[in-house]
């Protein structure tokens, strides 16, 4: 597995020092995580802990007629049984937001155990607390509920005759209908025009941690250790549930095993960890089994798209028509916008996007990584294979003649593109040029050799309120860097430091990153790609902020070198200011802290993000690659190799970036050929929710991956030019196995995941 580093967008100057940003630098947390000194929020016990079990409803729907608790009250070590019956009203309905925005971070409108109606499968209807796990869990088993049953909508096919349109999706953000130009005159004016009908099974996300809190109150003040997205999202969402000031809430999250999106939202039992420990009294750990995690913390909804599209002989678009029909909850009008990107990246006159929902007996979904995206970019990108060999044309030249230059939707150019050099760069690293472009033209014993390409389109989001980091420099020349996020995976302590080394001027080992804590300065959940340029700009004005103001002192002081210097002119090198034409003129900072007897100097970055109006199109592209081998009688499928190229602004490190990329494209393989939620339809209850049912990739699946980045600065989406890196990886990758699939073998799959029964 190799990667391309991302070039560099300036060469430093040859006397100084390499910047730390865009260097692989080792994970900083490294050591902690490998050696088991990182403390996930489930290994967090404190002095007299309480041990919490869920007991969760076993049919899809119906009303809670009977209910005894009285075993599980009276069984050794139970401290305490919360039902409907006893559990307190909550002070505030839960309000679906997304953590990114700064509002409410529910995952949905709904919350248990406020009344006895029963929505879906798995919906908590009581929480068993005693001194210890094991006795929680034995005393959860002995709860009976009798439930009567109400008729149910369990799958999409039950529910497709109710199906409605919506106003509004996406916790009511994007809207439910979108339109441009007149798609019925683009589609007569073509001269071809194809349509196809493409289904998607649902998904859970599995992070190898699950979800836990430990909540713990002092007086009236709450301390929460969860294993969240988002600390101050959490500590927003459940200050406002309980009905408590948000300062009476602190959420501490340092190391999160994986989130992928379930942890992105706050689910109830967050809340109910809180509400049983002020019961108890006493510290109350909640962890979700690995089944529980099925029933949750959302998924990614069943879903069923339908394209029709229109072109000139020569592959230009001429319409385009993208239909949506998916599974939301009895309570909230969600979909994943799968029709974003997919009508945003060629350049076609005439769209139309409209989604359809189902209400079933279910939870709310909820974003799962590469969110719309990844579902509609493998429609999207299946049916431009499907013109381009209707059209005999390449599909990578097919992909070239209507790549959009500007931003179909508002004709505002894009803050910044790389598309086309994706696409040449992928063709040449790939080997694309020497394809044989007739189906089962290839052919390795009993192997189907086939090879396919799609496009990868991620938008770039911002957060809507201001985020903030602290920076701190010490007398002995460290640094302290401060931000209420969170480390879940994706290197953002890594980052962040080599950003506040760069920023500050001095080496990498003086800088330490403090993060994980709600008292520290604000930050918005880490999802959609948008947590390292939020952190990172948050940090790079609170770094420069501080390094101007020394300096300025510096300059002012009569007793300093560098008095009456232009602050422009000084230059910070290893915790050094010097005169950048006279190199040998400077002092530290420690010698300037000194004599003005200071121990420490800190300063307050805020970075505020750009308006949602800004006159630029918004977006992240890249181009997927891939070489599957089919076997011709088994009907099995093996991704052989893959290669993907993107452009996601400024890299902060290679290494870290490469690892992200890299997980997303796995994510990708596993998204065309394993996972899949099935649903009994006799219950609604989910049938596979462990993994060793839902299918993941293991080592043995990895293919060869390369991975390169196109340099491309932007001057719009934040100080450093940081558009992410997170799903872009996993965008396209399922359509460009499917498209491989059918050059191997003739036959085109529209279902996923792809399975062996569809190629026999």
């Amino acid at each position: 597995m190799t990667t391309a580093p991302a070039s560099a967008s300036a060469s430093a100057s040859a006397s100084a020092p390499a910047p730390a940003i865009g260097q692989p630098v080792d994970r900083v947390d490294g050591p902690a995580k490998v050696t088991g000194r990182a403390r996930y929020s489930a290994e967090i016990t404190l002095p007299g802990t309480a041990y919490a079990a869920l007991v969760g409803a076993r049919t899809a729907g119906g009303r809670i007629t009977g209910l005894d608790t009285s075993a599980a009250e009276n069984a050794e070590g139970v401290l305490t049984v919360l039902t409907h019956r006893n559990l307190p009203k909550l002070a505030t309905e839960p309000r679906l937001g997304l953590a990114l925005f700064g509002h409410d971070a529910a995952g949905q409108s709904f919350f248990p155990m406020q009344d006895d109606i029963v929505h879906y499968s798995g919906q908590p209807v009581a929480l068993v607390v005693a001194d210890s796990l094991e006795r929680a869990q034995y005393a959860a088993r002995l709860v009976h509920v009798d439930i009567e049953r109400r008729p149910s909508t369990t799958t999409l096919e039950e529910g497709r005759g109710q199906a409605y349109e919506p106003k509004a999706i996406f916790a009511g953000l994007l809207p439910g209908r979108s339109v441009r130009g007149d798609v019925d005159a683009g589609l007569a004016a073509a001269s071809i025009r194809l349509s196809a009908t493409f289904r998607l099974a649902a998904n859970h996300h599995n992070p190898i941690e699950p979800s836990a809190t430990t909540a713990v109150w002092d007086g009236d003040r709450l301390t929460l250790y969860d294993s969240t997205q988002g600390v101050v999202a959490t500590q927003t969402t459940v200050a406002r549930q309980l009905g408590i000031p948000r300062s009476q809430v602190r959420v501490r999250t340092r190391f999160v095993g994986g989130g992928f999106g379930c942890k992105a939202a706050t689910w109830p039992h967050v809340t109910l960890a809180a509400m049983a420990a002020r019961r108890v009294g006493r510290p109350v750990k909640l962890v979700l089994t690995r089944e529980q995690m099925f029933t949750s913390c959302g998924h990614r909804e069943e879903q069923e798209q339908y394209i029709e599209i229109g072109a000139t002989d020569a592959g230009r678009l001429t319409a385009l028509r993208h239909h949506k029909l998916s599974v939301t909850s009895p309570f909230d009008d969600w979909a994943e916008p799968s029709l974003g990107m997919a009508g945003q990246v060629y350049d076609c006159p005439h769209y139309e996007g409209v989604y359809r929902l189902v209400r079933g007996s279910t939870m709310t979904p909820t974003f799962t990584r590469g969110p719309g995206e990844i579902s509609g970019m493998f429609a999207m990108e299946c049916m431009m294979d499907e013109l381009a060999h209707a059209l005999d044309l390449d599909p990578l030249e097919l992909r070239l003649r209507n790549h959009a230059e500007t931003d179909p939707n508002s004709g505002s150019p894009w803050s910044s593109d790389g598309a086309v050099e994706c696409y040449r760069r992928g063709a040449q690293r790939f080997g694309w040029q020497d394809r044989d472009p007739r189906p089962r033209s290839r052919r390795e014993g009993n192997w189907l050799i086939g090879t396919g390409m799609a496009t990868a389109a991620y938008p770039v989001t911002f957060p809507m309120q201001p985020q903030r980091a602290r920076a701190r420099l010490y007398a002995d020349g460290t640094a302290v860097v401060q931000a209420a996020t969170q480390e879940f995976g994706t290197g953002v302590a890594t980052v962040v430091t080599q950003v506040a080394a760069d920023g500050l001027g001095v080496p990498l080992d003086r800088v330490r990153f403090e993060y994980g804590d709600t008292d520290l300065p604000n930050i918005a959940a880490t999802v959609a790609s948008a947590g390292a340029g939020m952190v990172s700009a948050a940090v790079h004005t609170a770094v420069t902020a501080l390094r101007d103001e020394i300096v300025g002192r510096a300059v002012a002081d009569p007793g300093s070198p560098l008095h009456d210097a232009d602050p422009a002119t000084v230059v910070v090198h290893g915790g050094r200011m010097r005169l950048r034409d006279r190199p040998g003129v400077g002092e530290t900072y420690g010698e300037f802290m000194q004599r003005h007897l200071m121990t420490d100097c800190d300063a307050l970055g805020s970075w505020n993000p750009p308006p949602n109006d800004v006159p630029f199109g918004l977006a992240t592209f890249g181009a997927q690659f891939a070489e599957v081998a089919v076997d011709a009688d088994l009907g099995m499928v093996r991704v052989r190799r893959m290669t993907g190229v993107f452009a996601p602004g400024r890299v902060l490190n290679t290494k870290t970036a490469r690892s992200q990329a890299m997980g997303g494209m796995l994510w990708g393989l596993s998204h065309a050929l394993l996972e899949a939620t099935v649903v009994d339809a006799r219950d609604g209850r989910w049938a596979n929710t462990g993994l060793g049912e839902y299918l993941v990739p293991v080592n043995a699946d990895a293919p060869d991956i390369e991975i390169e980045f196109v340099d491309v600065q932007d001057t719009v989406v934040n100080p450093l030019g940081v558009k992410g890196i997170g799903e872009i990886g996993t965008v396209g990758v399922a359509a460009a196995i499917a498209n491989a699939v059918f050059h191997a073998t003739g036959r085109r799959v529209r279902e996923l995941p792809i399975r062996i029964e569809h190629l026999l």
